[in-house]
Protein backbone atom coordinates (compact mmCIF):
# COMPACT_ATOMS: atom_id res chain seq x y z
CA UNK A 1 0.00 0.00 0.00
CA UNK A 2 1.25 3.62 -0.98
CA UNK A 3 1.99 6.09 1.34
CA UNK A 4 -0.08 9.09 1.06
CA UNK A 5 1.22 12.15 -0.34
CA UNK A 6 3.08 14.57 1.66
CA UNK A 7 4.49 17.85 0.51
CA UNK A 8 8.17 17.81 0.74
CA UNK A 9 9.35 20.38 2.62
CA UNK A 10 13.09 19.53 2.72
CA UNK A 11 13.43 19.81 -1.17
CA UNK A 12 10.76 22.98 -1.11
CA UNK A 13 13.31 24.71 1.50
CA UNK A 14 16.26 23.69 -0.44
CA UNK A 15 15.09 24.38 -3.98
CA UNK A 16 14.05 28.29 -2.26
CA UNK A 17 17.62 28.51 -1.34
CA UNK A 18 19.49 27.58 -4.52
CA UNK A 19 17.15 29.93 -6.71
CA UNK A 20 17.71 32.99 -4.13
CA UNK A 21 20.04 34.37 -5.96
CA UNK A 22 18.91 35.05 -9.37
CA UNK A 23 15.94 36.44 -7.37
CA UNK A 24 17.70 38.66 -5.62
CA UNK A 25 19.48 39.45 -8.81
CA UNK A 26 18.57 43.49 -9.31
CA UNK A 27 19.67 44.69 -5.96
CA UNK A 28 22.87 42.41 -5.73
CA UNK A 29 23.93 44.14 -9.01
CA UNK A 30 23.08 47.36 -8.10
CA UNK A 31 24.64 47.12 -5.02
CA UNK A 32 27.71 46.25 -6.38
CA UNK A 33 28.17 49.09 -8.15
CA UNK A 34 27.45 51.72 -5.98
CA UNK A 35 29.31 49.99 -3.12
CA UNK A 36 32.10 49.05 -4.92
CA UNK A 37 34.60 50.77 -7.37
CA UNK A 38 32.76 49.26 -10.26
CA UNK A 39 31.39 49.83 -13.13
CA UNK A 40 27.38 49.37 -13.89
CA UNK A 41 28.89 46.67 -16.59
CA UNK A 42 31.17 45.05 -14.35
CA UNK A 43 28.98 45.00 -11.77
CA UNK A 44 26.51 42.45 -14.33
CA UNK A 45 30.02 40.64 -15.16
CA UNK A 46 30.08 40.04 -10.99
CA UNK A 47 26.48 38.63 -11.39
CA UNK A 48 26.59 36.60 -14.73
CA UNK A 49 30.00 35.10 -13.06
CA UNK A 50 27.91 34.22 -10.10
CA UNK A 51 25.24 32.64 -11.90
CA UNK A 52 27.82 30.72 -14.03
CA UNK A 53 29.57 29.43 -11.22
CA UNK A 54 26.01 27.92 -10.17
CA UNK A 55 25.26 26.60 -13.76
CA UNK A 56 28.44 24.49 -13.78
CA UNK A 57 27.26 22.83 -10.20
CA UNK A 58 24.37 21.50 -11.66
CA UNK A 59 25.91 20.27 -15.15
CA UNK A 60 28.83 18.61 -12.89
CA UNK A 61 26.03 17.06 -10.53
CA UNK A 62 23.28 16.20 -12.70
CA UNK A 63 23.92 12.27 -12.52
CA UNK A 64 25.86 12.48 -9.14
CA UNK A 65 23.18 13.28 -6.65
CA UNK A 66 21.99 9.66 -6.06
CA UNK A 67 25.33 8.28 -5.64
CA UNK A 68 26.72 11.18 -3.82
CA UNK A 69 24.00 11.27 -1.47
CA UNK A 70 21.30 13.91 -1.18
CA UNK A 71 21.72 14.81 2.60
CA UNK A 72 25.80 15.23 2.16
CA UNK A 73 25.20 17.11 -1.59
CA UNK A 74 22.58 19.52 0.23
CA UNK A 75 25.25 19.99 3.08
CA UNK A 76 28.25 21.03 1.00
CA UNK A 77 25.95 23.09 -1.40
CA UNK A 78 24.80 25.00 2.05
CA UNK A 79 28.02 25.12 3.51
CA UNK A 80 29.48 26.92 0.30
CA UNK A 81 26.51 29.15 -0.10
CA UNK A 82 27.16 30.61 3.59
CA UNK A 83 30.94 30.63 3.56
CA UNK A 84 30.92 32.37 0.09
CA UNK A 85 28.07 34.85 -0.01
CA UNK A 86 28.85 35.84 3.81
CA UNK A 87 32.72 36.17 2.84
CA UNK A 88 31.44 38.63 0.24
CA UNK A 89 29.06 40.64 1.88
CA UNK A 90 31.84 41.47 4.70
CA UNK A 91 34.76 42.06 2.29
CA UNK A 92 34.99 45.50 0.90
CA UNK A 93 38.06 43.95 -1.74
CA UNK A 94 36.71 43.36 -5.40
CA UNK A 95 38.73 40.51 -5.84
CA UNK A 96 37.36 38.79 -2.62
CA UNK A 97 33.85 39.42 -3.54
CA UNK A 98 34.24 37.70 -6.37
CA UNK A 99 35.81 34.93 -5.16
CA UNK A 100 32.81 34.66 -2.96
CA UNK A 101 30.39 34.82 -5.36
CA UNK A 102 31.81 32.29 -7.14
CA UNK A 103 31.81 29.87 -4.37
CA UNK A 104 28.44 31.07 -2.93
CA UNK A 105 27.20 30.70 -6.80
CA UNK A 106 28.60 27.07 -6.77
CA UNK A 107 26.60 26.35 -3.12
CA UNK A 108 23.24 27.59 -4.48
CA UNK A 109 23.98 25.26 -7.69
CA UNK A 110 24.33 22.74 -5.62
CA UNK A 111 21.95 22.48 -3.36
CA UNK A 112 19.36 23.55 -6.72
CA UNK A 113 20.54 20.33 -8.34
CA UNK A 114 19.89 18.24 -5.30
CA UNK A 115 16.27 19.47 -5.30
CA UNK A 116 15.15 18.93 -8.72
CA UNK A 117 16.15 15.81 -8.33
CA UNK A 118 14.30 15.08 -5.22
CA UNK A 119 11.34 16.83 -7.06
CA UNK A 120 11.61 15.08 -10.24
CA UNK A 121 10.99 11.86 -7.96
CA UNK A 122 8.07 13.23 -6.20
CA UNK A 123 4.32 12.32 -7.36
CA UNK A 124 3.66 15.45 -8.35
CA UNK A 125 6.84 17.44 -9.99
CA UNK A 126 5.00 20.48 -10.58
CA UNK A 127 3.06 20.93 -7.08
CA UNK A 128 6.62 20.75 -5.63
CA UNK A 129 7.90 23.28 -7.68
CA UNK A 130 5.14 25.44 -7.47
CA UNK A 131 5.73 25.48 -3.49
CA UNK A 132 9.63 26.02 -3.93
CA UNK A 133 9.12 29.07 -6.63
CA UNK A 134 6.26 30.55 -3.70
CA UNK A 135 8.93 30.11 -0.69
CA UNK A 136 11.60 31.63 -3.15
CA UNK A 137 9.19 34.76 -4.03
CA UNK A 138 8.02 35.15 -0.89
CA UNK A 139 11.44 35.57 0.64
CA UNK A 140 12.74 37.93 -2.03
CA UNK A 141 9.67 40.08 -1.65
CA UNK A 142 10.70 40.76 1.98
CA UNK A 143 14.62 41.09 1.20
CA UNK A 144 13.14 43.90 -1.28
CA UNK A 145 10.99 45.32 1.28
CA UNK A 146 13.62 45.58 3.96
CA UNK A 147 17.33 46.47 1.89
CA UNK A 148 16.44 49.82 1.00
CA UNK A 149 16.12 50.86 4.82
CA UNK A 150 19.48 48.95 5.64
CA UNK A 151 21.90 51.74 4.30
CA UNK A 152 24.16 51.61 1.08
CA UNK A 153 26.46 48.62 0.73
CA UNK A 154 27.15 45.71 -1.31
CA UNK A 155 26.69 42.93 1.33
CA UNK A 156 22.95 42.85 2.15
CA UNK A 157 21.36 40.87 -0.54
CA UNK A 158 24.36 38.83 -0.04
CA UNK A 159 24.03 38.44 3.78
CA UNK A 160 20.20 37.55 3.25
CA UNK A 161 21.28 34.63 0.66
CA UNK A 162 23.65 33.36 3.40
CA UNK A 163 21.28 33.37 6.12
CA UNK A 164 18.86 31.55 4.37
CA UNK A 165 21.14 29.04 3.51
CA UNK A 166 21.77 28.72 7.03
CA UNK A 167 18.70 28.37 8.22
CA UNK A 168 17.89 25.75 5.58
CA UNK A 169 20.77 23.69 6.97
CA UNK A 170 19.12 21.57 9.78
CA UNK A 171 16.40 20.09 7.39
CA UNK A 172 19.11 18.21 5.32
CA UNK A 173 18.54 15.94 8.15
CA UNK A 174 15.07 14.90 6.42
CA UNK A 175 17.22 14.15 3.03
CA UNK A 176 18.01 10.48 2.48
CA UNK A 177 21.85 9.88 3.06
CA UNK A 178 22.09 8.01 0.08
CA UNK A 179 18.87 7.71 -2.87
CA UNK A 180 20.75 4.98 -4.82
CA UNK A 181 21.77 1.37 -3.85
CA UNK A 182 24.69 -0.18 -5.43
CA UNK A 183 22.32 -2.88 -7.60
CA UNK A 184 20.29 0.09 -9.23
CA UNK A 185 23.45 2.40 -9.95
CA UNK A 186 24.69 -0.01 -12.56
CA UNK A 187 21.22 -0.59 -13.78
CA UNK A 188 20.60 3.26 -14.33
CA UNK A 189 18.36 3.95 -18.02
CA UNK A 190 19.45 5.68 -20.57
CA UNK A 191 18.17 9.67 -20.42
CA UNK A 192 14.42 8.89 -22.31
CA UNK A 193 13.46 11.65 -24.61
CA UNK A 194 16.18 12.54 -25.92
CA UNK A 195 15.53 14.78 -28.37
CA UNK A 196 12.78 16.61 -26.72
CA UNK A 197 15.25 17.15 -24.00
CA UNK A 198 17.89 18.48 -25.66
CA UNK A 199 15.86 20.78 -28.09
CA UNK A 200 14.53 21.92 -24.18
CA UNK A 201 17.90 21.99 -22.65
CA UNK A 202 19.00 24.27 -26.11
CA UNK A 203 16.35 26.93 -25.99
CA UNK A 204 16.29 26.89 -22.08
CA UNK A 205 19.60 29.39 -22.04
CA UNK A 206 17.77 31.49 -25.15
CA UNK A 207 14.67 31.69 -22.49
CA UNK A 208 16.30 32.44 -19.14
CA UNK A 209 19.08 35.06 -20.63
CA UNK A 210 15.56 37.72 -22.32
CA UNK A 211 14.33 37.49 -18.54
CA UNK A 212 17.47 38.02 -16.33
CA UNK A 213 18.97 40.44 -18.93
CA UNK A 214 15.92 42.69 -18.03
CA UNK A 215 15.69 41.48 -13.97
CA UNK A 216 19.66 42.31 -13.81
CA UNK A 217 19.04 45.85 -14.97
CA UNK A 218 15.47 46.19 -13.80
CA UNK A 219 17.05 48.70 -11.31
CA UNK A 220 18.48 51.07 -13.07
CA UNK A 221 15.90 51.39 -15.40
CA UNK A 222 13.81 52.65 -12.32
CA UNK A 223 16.49 54.72 -11.38
CA UNK A 224 17.82 55.93 -14.32
CA UNK A 225 15.02 56.07 -16.91
CA UNK A 226 12.44 56.24 -14.51
CA UNK A 227 13.65 58.72 -11.96
CA UNK A 228 11.80 56.84 -9.21
CA UNK A 229 13.98 56.49 -5.59
CA UNK A 230 15.58 53.02 -4.34
CA UNK A 231 13.14 52.61 -2.16
CA UNK A 232 9.79 53.15 -4.29
CA UNK A 233 11.63 50.88 -7.16
CA UNK A 234 12.26 48.65 -4.04
CA UNK A 235 8.15 48.49 -3.20
CA UNK A 236 7.36 47.91 -6.63
CA UNK A 237 9.96 45.02 -6.84
CA UNK A 238 8.19 43.77 -3.64
CA UNK A 239 4.81 44.25 -5.34
CA UNK A 240 5.78 42.45 -8.56
CA UNK A 241 7.06 39.75 -6.29
CA UNK A 242 3.81 39.17 -4.70
CA UNK A 243 2.27 39.24 -8.24
CA UNK A 244 4.38 36.03 -8.99
CA UNK A 245 3.43 34.57 -5.49
CA UNK A 246 -0.15 34.87 -7.27
CA UNK A 247 0.75 33.51 -10.33
CA UNK A 248 2.66 30.64 -8.34
CA UNK A 249 -0.12 30.08 -6.58
CA UNK A 250 -2.28 29.86 -9.48
CA UNK A 251 -0.17 27.45 -11.61
CA UNK A 252 -0.20 25.05 -8.55
CA UNK A 253 -4.03 25.24 -8.08
CA UNK A 254 -4.07 24.09 -11.88
CA UNK A 255 -1.21 21.96 -12.31
CA UNK A 256 -0.89 19.86 -15.45
CA UNK A 257 -4.89 20.26 -16.28
CA UNK A 258 -3.89 22.78 -19.20
CA UNK A 259 -1.40 20.84 -20.57
CA UNK A 260 2.27 22.31 -20.46
CA UNK A 261 2.28 23.72 -24.18
CA UNK A 262 -0.41 26.56 -23.55
CA UNK A 263 1.40 28.06 -20.39
CA UNK A 264 4.54 27.81 -21.97
CA UNK A 265 4.13 29.18 -25.35
CA UNK A 266 1.25 31.57 -24.63
CA UNK A 267 3.22 32.71 -21.34
CA UNK A 268 6.16 33.31 -23.62
CA UNK A 269 4.60 35.62 -25.94
CA UNK A 270 3.05 37.65 -22.88
CA UNK A 271 6.34 37.93 -21.24
CA UNK A 272 8.12 39.18 -24.29
CA UNK A 273 5.40 42.31 -24.25
CA UNK A 274 5.73 42.73 -20.78
CA UNK A 275 9.59 42.86 -21.54
CA UNK A 276 9.08 45.48 -24.16
CA UNK A 277 7.05 47.44 -21.83
CA UNK A 278 9.05 47.60 -19.22
CA UNK A 279 12.66 48.60 -20.86
CA UNK A 280 10.46 51.62 -22.43
CA UNK A 281 9.55 52.83 -18.89
CA UNK A 282 10.17 56.35 -18.31
CA UNK A 283 6.99 56.59 -15.54
CA UNK A 284 6.08 55.04 -12.13
CA UNK A 285 2.87 53.82 -13.63
CA UNK A 286 4.94 51.92 -17.12
CA UNK A 287 7.42 50.65 -14.80
CA UNK A 288 4.78 49.02 -12.20
CA UNK A 289 3.04 48.09 -15.01
CA UNK A 290 5.65 46.30 -17.34
CA UNK A 291 7.75 44.52 -13.96
CA UNK A 292 4.26 43.33 -12.07
CA UNK A 293 2.99 41.60 -15.07
CA UNK A 294 6.42 40.34 -16.01
CA UNK A 295 6.96 39.06 -12.68
CA UNK A 296 2.88 37.39 -12.44
CA UNK A 297 4.11 35.36 -15.59
CA UNK A 298 7.67 34.48 -14.96
CA UNK A 299 7.24 31.97 -12.19
CA UNK A 300 4.00 30.53 -13.92
CA UNK A 301 5.85 29.98 -16.91
CA UNK A 302 9.18 28.92 -14.93
CA UNK A 303 7.11 26.14 -13.24
CA UNK A 304 5.77 24.43 -16.00
CA UNK A 305 8.75 24.33 -17.89
CA UNK A 306 10.65 22.82 -14.72
CA UNK A 307 7.60 20.62 -13.81
CA UNK A 308 8.02 19.32 -17.93
CA UNK A 309 11.60 18.62 -17.22
CA UNK A 310 10.96 16.56 -14.14
CA UNK A 311 8.22 14.06 -16.40
CA UNK A 312 10.89 13.60 -19.47
CA UNK A 313 13.11 11.49 -16.80
CA UNK A 314 11.60 10.83 -12.95
CA UNK A 315 15.41 10.25 -12.18
CA UNK A 316 15.59 13.62 -12.50
CA UNK A 317 18.45 14.26 -14.64
CA UNK A 318 16.41 16.17 -17.32
CA UNK A 319 15.12 18.42 -14.86
CA UNK A 320 19.16 19.33 -13.46
CA UNK A 321 20.46 19.58 -16.41
CA UNK A 322 17.57 21.96 -18.06
CA UNK A 323 17.74 23.79 -15.20
CA UNK A 324 21.17 24.44 -15.38
CA UNK A 325 21.11 25.32 -19.03
CA UNK A 326 18.84 27.58 -17.60
CA UNK A 327 21.08 29.06 -15.38
CA UNK A 328 23.68 29.45 -18.12
CA UNK A 329 21.30 31.92 -19.78
CA UNK A 330 20.87 33.47 -16.36
CA UNK A 331 24.42 33.81 -16.00
CA UNK A 332 25.05 36.09 -19.68
CA UNK A 333 21.53 38.02 -18.86
CA UNK A 334 23.11 40.64 -16.73
CA UNK A 335 26.11 41.21 -18.58
CA UNK A 336 23.88 41.01 -22.08
CA UNK A 337 21.58 43.60 -20.18
CA UNK A 338 24.02 46.01 -19.31
CA UNK A 339 26.09 45.88 -22.74
CA UNK A 340 23.00 46.07 -24.96
CA UNK A 341 21.31 49.35 -22.58
CA UNK A 342 24.65 50.69 -22.77
CA UNK A 343 25.48 50.18 -26.36
CA UNK A 344 21.58 51.12 -27.74
CA UNK A 345 19.22 52.38 -24.40
CA UNK A 346 17.07 50.26 -22.41
CA UNK A 347 13.92 50.60 -25.07
CA UNK A 348 15.98 48.76 -27.55
CA UNK A 349 17.14 46.25 -25.62
CA UNK A 350 13.40 45.41 -24.70
CA UNK A 351 12.49 45.27 -28.01
CA UNK A 352 15.73 42.63 -29.05
CA UNK A 353 15.26 40.68 -26.01
CA UNK A 354 11.50 39.96 -26.69
CA UNK A 355 11.56 39.30 -30.55
CA UNK A 356 13.96 37.10 -29.33
CA UNK A 357 11.25 35.10 -26.84
CA UNK A 358 8.61 35.17 -29.67
CA UNK A 359 11.51 32.84 -31.69
CA UNK A 360 12.09 30.68 -29.10
CA UNK A 361 8.51 30.08 -27.72
CA UNK A 362 7.69 27.91 -30.79
CA UNK A 363 10.09 25.20 -30.25
CA UNK A 364 9.73 25.31 -26.85
CA UNK A 365 5.54 24.99 -27.07
CA UNK A 366 6.54 22.10 -29.42
CA UNK A 367 8.32 20.05 -26.79
CA UNK A 368 5.58 20.94 -24.50
CA UNK A 369 2.75 19.72 -26.91
CA UNK A 370 4.87 16.41 -28.02
CA UNK A 371 5.63 15.21 -24.46
CA UNK A 372 4.08 16.84 -21.61
CA UNK A 373 1.14 14.91 -21.55
CA UNK A 374 1.88 11.56 -22.04
CA UNK A 375 5.28 12.02 -19.58
CA UNK A 376 3.33 12.01 -16.41
CA UNK A 377 1.91 9.09 -16.22
CA UNK A 378 4.99 7.56 -16.80
CA UNK A 379 6.49 9.32 -13.85
CA UNK A 380 3.45 8.51 -11.52
CA UNK A 381 3.84 4.74 -12.31
CA UNK A 382 7.32 4.79 -12.03
CA UNK A 383 7.42 6.41 -8.49
CA UNK A 384 4.39 4.34 -7.22
CA UNK A 385 6.69 1.04 -8.50
CA UNK A 386 9.61 2.36 -6.52
CA UNK A 387 7.61 3.71 -3.54
CA UNK A 388 5.91 -0.10 -3.32
CA UNK A 389 9.47 -1.80 -4.13
CA UNK A 390 10.58 0.10 -1.12
CA UNK A 391 7.99 -0.92 1.61
CA UNK A 392 8.43 -4.18 0.59
CA UNK A 393 11.53 -4.50 0.84
CA UNK A 394 10.97 -2.82 4.59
Amino acid sequence: MLAPRTTPWPLVALFAAGYLAPYLLPTTVGRLDSGLPLTATQAGAVGSALLLSSASAGFLLASRVERVGARRLARIGLALAVAGYGWAALSGSVPAVVAGALVGGFGSGTATAVAATGIAAQRDPHRTTTLGLLGVSALAGVVYLTVPHLGPGHGQPLAAIALTALAVWPLTSRLPLRTATPQTRHTRTPLPHLRAGLLLAATLPCWSLAQNALWGVSGRIGLSQAHLSEATVGAVFAVALGAGLLGVVGAGTLGPRLGYALPIGGGTVLIAACIALSASATDLTTFATGEIAWNLLYPIVLSYVIGLAATLDPQGRWAVLVGSASSLGTAAGPLAGSVLSAQAGFPVMGVVLAAGLLVIAVPMAAVALGTGRRSLPVVEIQVETQAYDKATAA
